[in-house]
């Protein structure tokens, strides 16, 4: 799969694909149907994905907290594993926000990308204010050849697959639905950074992550898988919040104990899957009865994954 991040300067090589429109946060399930359904109605181009950095609505709306599923290298890898060749991830910005539906049509897809055949799903809107529809991308495709696929979202008992939806579960505690939705848990992914190694004082060493851009799940300690850069998959216990009992003024963080492991992991970028979780955050007298419960935490995870 070859990344495209200039929608200016794609190489000839790249062009004449069939192209998957949309933002594809998270990779879910939904998605993997659109990119299923293009390639069943065009098996004969190369599969391509038009998608954007950063999220529209982290444009238009920037004081909202961090939405995103998954960062925008981690999501180009996802759509490399289900067969994309290209990913043109367009830069939206200020000047690119403008752009009339026409103009996105005519200059990015055709002229630029010089796509054979497009797919979306059937709310996709696009151009200056999101003024433009599927009805209008068929009346501007129509007249230069390229066809239209229109895929219906993927449906199971609890409605739409959506990655709103998927967003709603992880902010509500359930990430076993989430990775139902997925295909996969839902994994937070960085690198390791230094903290105050207060969790090796209380006998319980963490890999501290950041959230980054990360959406912020239900706070609280989660059972989790850990793959390491090297591939092993590592089982641990987690904590995402704000650590109320330190009361460090810190924002929410990821810390990661990894059961059974002692090797150095600073500056190395993890992949830190949620799979249940255990408890709410809260807050503890003191020191040494949240050493008693994270010793509980860790019992209850390995527990759960068996282990």
């Amino acid at each position: 799969m070859t990344l495209h991040t200039d929608w200016r300067d794609i190489p000839k090589d790249a062009l004449g694909t069939v192209a998957a429109l949309g933002n594809f946060d998270g990779v879910h399930r939904g998605h993997v149907h659109l990119l299923n359904s293009l390639r069943a109605a065009r098996p004969d181009h190369p599969l391509s994905v038009v998608t954007f950095d950063p999220h529209p609505r982290e444009l238009f709306r920037p004081q909202d907290p961090p939405c995103r599923l998954m960062l925008p290298d981690v999501r180009a890898k996802a759509l490399e594993e289900q067969g994309v060749s290209h990913v043109f991830q367009i830069p939206f910005d200020e000047e690119f926000s403008r752009l009339s539906a026409e103009s996105f049509v005519q200059d990015v897809l055709l002229q630029s990308l010089g796509v054979r055949h497009v797919a979306c799903g059937a709310d996709f809107a696009f151009g200056h204010r999101r003024t433009g529809n599927t009805d209008d991308l068929e009346a501007l495709l129509a007249p230069k050849g390229i066809g239209l696929t229109i895929v219906p979202q993927l449906v199971d008992e609890g409605g739409p697959i959506s990655s709103s939806r998927i967003r709603r579960l992880l902010q509500e505690g359930y990430p076993e639905r989430a990775a139902l939705e997925l295909g996969r848990p839902w994994s937070i992914v960085g690198p390791v950074i230094h903290g105050d190694q207060r969790g090796r004082l209380l006998g319980f060493p963490t890999a501290n992550i950041p959230l980054r851009q990360h959406l912020e799940p239900a706070r609280g300690v989660y059972a989790v898988q850990v793959t390491l850069p090297d591939g092993r998959v590592i089982p641990g216990v987690a904590n995402i919040g704000r650590r109320p009992t330190i009361n460090d003024g810190q924002e929410s963080r990821l810390e990661v104990h990894l059961f059974d492991f002692s090797e150095d992991l600073y500056g190395k970028t993890l992949s830190v899957a949620l799979i249940a979780l255990l408890r709410d955050e809260k807050r503890f007298s003191g020191l040494e009865e949240l050493k008693a419960q994270i010793a509980q935490d860790a019992e209850q995870a390995r527990g759960l994954l068996e282990i």
